[in-house]
């Protein structure tokens, strides 16, 4: 063998021992497989390790795509979470808001039930309220037989009344202006007074109730039909307050408005039995 590396021997009679050695190794090889540990070993130890580093570059590429296109995905996903859940939270506050709406309207049927008298329901759709002026406008107009001084209530109690009609909406003073009186009565023991507007949706004054008069906080006022423009019977106010004030000739009394003054959306416009001639 050393004599085939010697110097004085040509390239192409060493390349031919050496092809001539390989084909005889091959030949035993692929006959009675005797180089299969030799190869084992080789491939285990020389190159197996070459091709793993030979395709670290691929495969580094490889999972930075999946790895980005993963990310990517997530943050798809995450988006599209994201809108459909704002999209069931607005469906659901709608669907609280459709409940309440159906809860007013129930007990707005429920009152309707118990007057007795022609009603149609009408829904608010603009409110002008402060102190000089306590009104709100409602969608029903002259095409809907309104006509002015109509008393208006909702699901609680008596609301106010129409003071100007257009085609298809009409103005409603509340209960609550100051340039509102209304004749009321106690349902405890019938004692009538008047009750005033004071700017207020939620406080009410009774005019001239001497200090020896039986009122209590906690009585319920209703509309005594006195002046023919409420009918009677209806809840108008709940006492609060009673300050006997000595000295005067009446004491100073206010009530609550059973009526929700500042928070109706659907109101009852009422025809009374006896409703008074409108002419346009």
């Amino acid at each position: 063998m050393q004599s085939l590396f010697q110097q004085n021997l040509s390239l192409t009679f060493r390349l031919v021992v050496i092809s001539v050695l390989c084909l005889v190794l091959m030949t035993i090889d692929h006959r009675n497989d005797a180089l299969k540990g030799f190869r084992s070993t080789l491939g285990s130890y020389l190159v197996y390790p070459m091709q793993y580093i030979v395709s670290l570059p691929s495969r580094f590429l490889e999972w930075s795509g999946n790895s980005m296109a993963a990310h990517q995905s997530i943050m798809e996903e995450n988006a599209r979470l994201y809108d459909e859940n704002l999209q069931l939270k607005a469906q659901q506050l709608k669907l609280l808001s459709l409940q309440q709406e159906n809860s007013r309207l129930r007990e707005l049927l429920r009152a309707s039930s118990q007057v007795g008298e022609d009603i149609l329901i009408a829904e608010v759709v603009r409110v002008d309220q402060d102190y000089y002026k306590q009104q709100i406008v409602i969608n029903k107009g002259k095409v809907h037989h309104v006509y002015p001084g109509q008393p208006v209530i909702d699901a609680k109690g008596v609301l106010g009344q129409v003071v100007e009609v257009y085609q298809y909406t009409a103005d409603v003073l509340l209960i609550s202006d100051p340039s509102h009186a209304l004749p009321v009565q106690n349902n405890r023991n019938g004692v009538r007074t008047i009750s005033q507007g004071k700017g207020n949706p939620n406080e009410l004054d009774l005019l001239h109730i001497p200090n020896n008069t039986d009122l209590k906080p906690g009585d319920l006022l209703i509309s005594s039909g006195l002046g023919g423009r409420f009918p009677p019977n209806y809840p108008v106010a709940v006492i609060a307050e009673v300050v006997i004030q000595p000295g005067l000739p009446f004491a100073k009394v206010t009530a609550t408005p059973t009526a929700e003054l500042d928070r109706s959306r659907e109101v009852l416009l009422v025809w009374p039995n006896q409703q008074p001639e409108y002419h346009e």
